[in-house]
């Protein structure tokens, strides 16, 4: 039986559609960078109990945005379910705790736990109706109290976009055969 695969819809901010996760992680990140993303995704949540309008000069921005973390969001679904057959490869250089960011110390050493802790937690679709409620009051003149919870899925959604940027610095590589076949023994 052939497996549903998810349309990463890349082509709205990328100009071109892959199916490879890894290569709509790199287009993700050559599109604009960690710190525009969290700098951005911050500003849209503050503005969502706000009165006002987010980047009202331009506030298509916002739109786009969440066009790119929506693909976002479908390409860390399809990497936590890659954590069996990939892994990232070791760092070369000495880590301090600033680097580790909004990772814990395992988090940082095998960055794939990070969407697999987010999804066991908040389904895609919860993270996609967050996507929908923070656009939606970040753009709107009205203060309004949220419907849900927004601070756990922003903590989340922080912490797999450094997750991922961290699988894109160090590379990932395909897990051997015979490693997987000891690890099942053990």
């Amino acid at each position: 039986m052939k497996k549903n695969k998810i349309s990463f819809e890349t082509s709205f901010w990328a100009g071109y559609a892959t199916r490879n996760p890894f290569k709509a992680i790199d287009a993700f990140f050559t599109y604009a960078d960690l710190d525009y993303y969290k700098q951005n995704l911050s500003e849209v949540v503050i503005c969502s109990y706000k009165k006002e309008v987010c980047k009202k000069d331009n506030p298509s921005t916002i739109f786009v945005l969440y066009t790119a973390l929506n693909s976002f969001l479908k390409i860390c679904y399809c990497l936590q379910r890659k954590s069996k057959k990939w892994k990232v490869k070791e760092s070369l250089r000495c880590e301090t705790v600033f680097h580790l960011s909004s990772l814990t110390k395992e988090e940082y050493d095998k960055p794939f736990i990070v969407f697999q802790k987010a999804f066991d937690e908040k389904t895609l679709e919860e993270f996609e109706l967050f996507l929908c409620q923070i656009l939606e009051l970040s753009l709107s003149p009205h203060a309004e109290d949220p419907d849900f919870d927004l601070a756990t899925p922003y903590i989340h959604l922080i912490k797999m976009l450094n997750a991922a940027e961290l699988m894109r610095e160090r590379g990932v590589e395909k897990i051997k055969k015979t490693n997987q076949i000891n690890s099942q023994t053990e």
